[in-house]
């Protein structure tokens, strides 16, 4: 009978424990117990290899199948459950999460030559609704990170060449020895990159790049709307001993416009009317955003606030042949500042007025009445 401990009361957790868990409680014992955070404790070591032998058995389905129904004696020579568990390279890389954790490598696996790309950057430029409606091309001037001329990006001086780190002999990653396994990190000689800089270029200090004022061209097309991004690849930071260059991202904001306001590819106006032109019906003219004029028809009997829709006069749709439309939003404009005979004239006009000419307010005071009436009746 074999006098190994339980893998479960190895990890300490329950057999209906799922994957999540089991990693969890693996990383967890992995921490306390690892040698490398315990030097000169050989109990450290054995306890280790005993939670990292039950996490590889555990982890894998089929494994775990294996050792819920046969226990230890699944994994015994002669006994028909095949290899044990083994600390070979296959180990080793199924716990590469789990060492990222307990080490700090995660993001470091530079490879080769591994050169750092270059930052990306940002630029807000702000646009009228007339700019959005028709697209322009506009000239920016940034500050910007470019590939050193006197070295050609390497970082070294004129006439000498950057050399094969080392430490590393160029791979940009060195191994280090971890108890009875073996960890990869980036190498801390030359940062991942594989080469050394003797002699650095002057210009730029070794770094490949210097910063100069660049002038780019940006093409804005018709029907962009505020919060619009756009994208110009390779126009960002250079990056480090030639490495690529970053992407420079243009973010968009619209002004906003003494006359219409925007919703998606629609426009809305306001435009007030006189009382008169409301009551008889009449027209009048509104300016467009493509800079002419459209004829707006008032019925008569037009109550404030009646919105008309003017088909096509919106804003393009961005990278679409579509257009969206024009809503006019009509104000009855109360008359003001009125003379005597303005006044008679209206008081004659409201003795001469009916139910009919005025029907919702009619309606309104009809209700307020029911209302009251009820009301008294009411025991």
């Amino acid at each position: 009978m074999s006098t190994k401990t339980c893998y479960y009361e190895t990890l300490e957790v329950e057999r209906t424990v799922d994957e999540a868990g089991l990693k969890s409680a693996f990383r967890k014992l992995a921490m306390k117990w690892h040698p490398d955070k315990n030097p000169g404790d050989p109990s450290c070591e054995h306890k280790f290899k005993e939670i990292s032998e039950a996490y590889e058995i555990l982890k894998d389905g089929n494994k775990r199948a294996a050792y819920d129904r046969y226990g230890h004696a699944a994994f015994e020579q002669g006994n028909g459950g095949g290899q044990g568990p083994g600390f070979g390279a296959g180990f080793a890389s199924s716990f590469s999460d789990i060492f990222e954790d307990l080490f700090g490598m995660a993001g470091q696996r530079g490879g080769r030559g591994g050169r750092e790309r270059g930052a990306d950057l940002r630029y807000n430029m702000e646009i009228t609704l007339e700019e959005a409606f028709s697209g322009k091309t506009a000239q920016i001037d940034i500050p910007v990170a470019v590939t050193c001329e006197t070295c050609s990006g390497t970082g070294a001086k004129a006439g000498t060449k950057p050399k094969t780190c080392s430490m590393c002999g160029g791979a940009g990653r060195v191994r280090q020895a971890q108890g009875f396994f073996t960890l990869e990190r980036t190498c801390p000689g030359c940062q991942g990159r594989g080469q050394m800089i003797d002699t650095p270029c002057a210009s730029c200090s070794g770094s490949g790049r210097v910063t100069k004022d660049r002038s780019l061209s940006v093409n804005i097309p018709p029907g962009v709307e505020d919060g619009t991004r756009i994208r110009l690849a390779g126009e960002g930071e250079a990056g480090v001993q030639g490495g690529p260059a970053g992407d420079l991202y243009i973010f968009l904001s619209l002004a906003s416009h003494q006359f219409f306001q925007r919703d998606a590819a629609d426009l809305h106006c306001r435009v007030p009317v006189s009382m008169v032109t409301a009551a008889m019906g009449g027209e009048f003219e509104v300016p467009s955003i493509d800079k002419t004029k459209t004829k707006v028809k008032v019925p008569s009997g037009t109550q404030s606030g009646r919105r008309f829709r003017v088909a096509g006069k919106g804003m393009p749709v961005l990278r679409s042949r579509q257009m969206g439309d024009m809503y006019v939003q009509v104000v009855v404009e109360t008359p003001q500042n009125l003379t005597k005979k303005q006044k008679e004239l209206l008081a004659e006009f409201e003795k001469l007025s009916s139910g009919e000419t005025q029907p919702e307010a009619a309606g309104f005071f009809k209700m307020v009445k029911d209302f009251f009436g009820t009301r008294a009746n009411t025991p």
